[in-house]
């Protein structure tokens, strides 16, 4: 099956917290991919990633990174779909400087950007599966379902 979340990621070092996000959009039946990808040390795999999303089927992108947080931007740049960035926790500043460079993209660049950490990550899930479902039915209903499953806990 196709997927439509394309979930990217700066380093292989943050699989561990986005793996929280892989289970959420697994939960949700959306169908995802995974790339490892920096925009610092491949910015011309980045490109090449984002400018053929949407011909693979991807209607919504994930994009973690961590310090200096580049990607979610640089992905953003290059692609019209929706993207989503995460804020990895860093070891000095615990992904406030993430945050920041997640969030304060330039006009017309726009990055929606969820919490630090393993709730943003789950969250990112959520937010796609939301948007997704925007045009597909089944995937609101799902989303509804497992809205009203979790308000019962």
């Amino acid at each position: 099956m196709q997927p439509v979340v394309g979930v990217i990621l700066g380093s292989k070092s943050d699989l561990p917290l986005m793996e929280s996000c892989v289970k959420v959009l697994e939960d949700l039946g959306l169908t995802h991919e995974l790339k490892v990808c920096s925009a610092h040390r491949n910015p011309r795999g980045v490109m090449e990633w984002a400018t053929s999303a949407r011909a693979r089927g991807i209607k919504v992108v994930i994009a973690a990174a961590g310090g200096a947080a580049h990607l979610p931007g640089v992905v953003a740049a290059w692609t019209d779909l929706p993207v989503i960035g995460v804020p990895v926790p860093t070891q000095h500043l615990g992904g406030v400087d993430s945050l920041y460079s997640i969030v304060q993209m330039p006009a017309g660049v726009p990055v929606a950007t969820v919490a630090i950490g393993e709730a943003g990550a789950k969250n990112a899930a959520w937010l796609a599966a939301r948007i997704i479902g925007l045009q597909d039915a089944e995937v609101e209903q799902r989303h509804g379902d497992r809205r009203a499953a979790l308000a019962t806990t």
